[in-house]
């Protein structure tokens, strides 16, 4: 039987929450307060004058029609990303959660790509799809199927979405996967006894029994494509061809670097938090009641 910790005093859990406390607030709150201050800056690009102008980075953020394009390219890259990898990444756990001969060694080849940086990620597709370079792009030209992800947007959005869905896959594998695993098989014999199809019964007794794993995973893929996916846009079209690729992570990064837009680049910093933290909000004050514990 265990038994539960006291502390006397204040001392100790404070000392033991002081690391975990000192690396949030010097990688998160301080350069989210400079953001926020930069944010009502404007600054040369060397950095030798600034002047504070209150709300005029966001006047002109909102009224960019660039800022507009690339949201609508968030919307639609977030959706597939999130989706596919979400689905593929369940289809996959149910097919390695049977007992089938060399289920450790597939269990073991699906998680691989997470172990991959973003951009090498990125650079692995263009091996495989640049329209000079990539073997499967020659075999779609030759095919007669025209691929240009340089020149085409559509292409290039097509091709990003799929480079960070493969590499999303394999961390939401590895959740449901887990899931599933967790799950009672008495329950599962019990449905199998009532004459209940496959299909049957994933759908009304693993899939509601999954919802705290979907549910976290949701979250935690709306984060990865609002940010972590910056690596793979950079390497693979660099926001391009004419910002078809450009989502609000890196257009952060291409105002603020390239445009010396320093000023800007944090408004649009601060816009995209409290966009996360809003769609975060959202999803556990409406989505989590539908979740099962």
């Amino acid at each position: 039987m265990q038994k539960n910790a006291y502390f006397k005093g204040l001392t100790i859990p404070f000392l033991l929450l002081l690391p975990q406390l000192a690396i949030t607030v010097v990688f998160f709150y301080w350069p989210a307060s400079q953001a926020v201050w930069q944010s009502f800056l404007l600054e040369d690009a060397f950095g030798t004058s600034t002047e504070f102008v209150w709300f005029e980075n966001y006047q002109l953020l909102f009224s960019d029609p660039g800022y507009l394009k690339a949201f609508i390219n968030t919307v639609v890259f977030s959706t597939f990303v999130c989706v596919l990898s979400l689905s593929i990444a369940l289809l996959l756990a149910v097919m390695a959660d049977r007992q089938i001969r060399g289920a450790e060694i597939y269990k073991t080849l699906l998680i691989w790509p997470y172990a991959v940086a973003p951009a090498i990620a990125g650079v692995l597709w263009i091996f495989m799809f640049d329209p000079s370079l990539g073997m499967l792009a020659r075999g779609l030209q030759s095919l007669g199927i025209p691929w240009n992800p340089r020149l085409e947007g559509s292409h290039a959005m097509l091709l990003v979405i799929l480079a960070a869905t493969w590499k999303q896959i394999s961390y939401n594998f590895l959740f449901f996967l887990a899931g599933l695993q967790s799950i009672p098989k008495s329950v599962i014999e019990a449905a199998v006894i009532d004459g209940a199809r496959p299909m049957r019964r994933f759908w009304t007794i693993v899939f509601p029994l999954l919802s705290p794993t979907t549910f976290f995973l949701l979250v935690v893929n709306i984060v990865y494509v609002f940010f972590d996916t910056f690596g793979i846009i950079d390497t693979v079209t660099g926001g391009g061809p004419s910002g078809a690729t450009e989502t609000l992570v890196y257009k952060v990064f291409s105002d603020g670097k390239g445009g010396s837009n320093l000023g800007g680049s944090a408004a649009q910093s601060v816009v995209l938090l409290v966009m996360v933290i809003a769609l975060t909000a959202i999803q556990f004050r409406f989505i989590e009641r539908k979740v099962s514990y």
